[in-house]
């Protein structure tokens, strides 16, 4: 799992910072000449300088910490990111000095959505030097608004410099950074230019399908019944179980199986005093009638071949979905499809799978790929969703809007453009970090735009 810090507060992530200011003096010399001011026990534990010594730049608030998320928070300071895959979200940031937003060299995945830059000197830059993401960013006043370099480039998409669309052709626009010691209003503006953000497409062979998953070719079976495991560390495999699974045992093992179920409930269904079921190497075949592949937490389904049903697996608390291959869903009247399902838990993975609602045969994009809400539990926390193919849904990624949300990460996916009406629905919504320079189409690897 990603375990992103969130930092609500906005206090600081990490040590001094000894690389010397603009005033010739490093953050620690500052600090200790701010102590008169301000009383040394103000400023003690903190790592950082709050306040800067006479004629430097605002002292920055620093996020060294890697995967940090900083949400809905308002800033009178500049920002640096020191670590890699920071995220802002919702910030609003006022503030003079050398950069609102600056990017530490050689950090990467910097994310900045829906945020607002005031520079409130007309010598700031607006987001230095690269390498970083922005997605709905506004930037009022600034020197140079966006910068990137050939070695850093950045992705800018549906985002604003002052009141106009962002262009790298009129001034504020992208243009060459400077090197990081050089980053004063000083300097003279190096030329607009542009660096391409396309990315080669992937193959769809990629990711999981009919050779990948399921049982493996060869695998002799033997028949079987539905069955109901109640022993702890049971393994089974190589069976042709024309029925259901029922799991009440911790550490089951189900492998090298074909399952085909034609209840309208549930092809596996895991008791909530189970835990740590293994499914892997298995097809499940709903006969297209049963309701949902797996249900609802304590597993992990590896390379599995499901198919035929209304709904693939339902995703709860410590479930792990990765190199499974999720298809040719099963309409029923009134049904909503999805490949992948939560309605509320925590620590989920799914990554690396081939997830596709749409079928193509009467042209259905189904419901989602994967439906994300929180109507069975308070809350869905700490799910990832990452480097898979998804095709298909009314909105391949379905965000309710009941859904209470913490750290739900969506990146490095590709996607088709068989949906009904968007990629994504809200991917604002508070929790969800969206990221619009990994999400991609898989015919093109351009980023999506919803």
């Amino acid at each position: 799992m990603n375990n992103t810090d969130l930092n609500p507060s906005g206090e600081p992530q990490a040590g001094d910072d000894p690389t010397p200011s603009r005033t010739g003096l490093s953050r620690r010399t500052q600090i200790i000449a701010a102590t008169s001011a301000v009383g040394l026990a103000a400023i003690a534990g903190t790592g950082y300088a709050i306040l800067a010594g006479p004629g430097s730049d605002p002292a920055p608030m620093v996020y060294a910490n890697a995967g940090t998320i900083v949400a809905g928070q308002t800033f009178d300071r500049p920002i640096e990111i020191a670590a890699d895959n920071v995220t802002l979200q919702r910030v609003t940031i006022r503030t003079g000095g050398t950069a609102a937003i600056r990017i530490r060299p050689g950090v990467s995945g910097a994310t900045i959505t829906d945020t607002d830059i005031h520079c409130t000197d007309s010598n700031t830059d607006g987001i230095v030097p690269g390498d970083y993401a922005a997605t709905r960013v506004t930037v009022q006043g600034c020197r140079r608004s966006f910068v990137q370099s050939t070695a850093a480039p950045a992705t800018i998409v549906d985002s604003e410099q002052n009141g106009e669309a962002y262009s790298p052709d009129v001034p504020g626009g992208v243009a060459v950074a400077p090197t990081p010691s050089g980053l004063g209003p000083e300097d003279p503006l190096p030329s607009p230019t542009r660096t391409p953000t396309t990315t080669p497409p992937t193959p769809l062979s990629y990711w999981p399908g009919p050779t990948t998953t399921g049982v493996p070719i060869g695998t002799v079976l033997t028949s079987s019944g539905s069955l109901d495991v109640r022993q702890d560390g049971q393994v089974i495999t190589n069976l042709n179980i024309v029925g259901c699974v029922t799991v009440r045992a911790n550490n089951v093992v189900i492998r090298k199986s074909r399952i085909t179920c034609n209840s309208p409930t549930f092809s596996i269904r895991v008791y909530d005093t189970a835990v740590n079921l293994l499914v892997e190497d298995v097809e499940i075949n709903g006969t297209g009638r049963n309701s949902t592949s797996v249900c609802c937490g304590n597993y992990t389904l590896r390379r599995a071949n499901v198919y035929n049903m209304v709904d693939g697996p339902r995703i709860g608390t410590k479930t792990t979905i990765v190199d499974s291959w999720i298809h040719d869903l099963s309409r029923v009247p009134n049904s909503h499809n999805d490949a992948l399902q939560t309605t509320g838990g925590s620590n989920m993975l799914v990554k690396h799978n081939r997830l596709e609602p749409y079928k193509a045969s009467t042209n259905d994009p189904h419901n989602a790929c994967i439906m994300i809400g929180s109507t069975t539990a308070d809350a869905v926390r700490n799910l990832t969703f990452e480097d898979n193919y998804c095709n298909g849904g009314n909105y391949s990624i379905g965000v309710r809007d009941d859904l209470v949300a913490s750290n739900i990460v969506i990146r490095n996916n590709k996607f088709g453009r068989n949906y009904r009406f968007g990629v994504i629905a809200r991917p604002n919504q508070t929790g969800v970090l969206w990221d619009r320079a990994t999400n991609v189409w898989f015919d093109n690897g351009l980023p999506v735009v919803r």
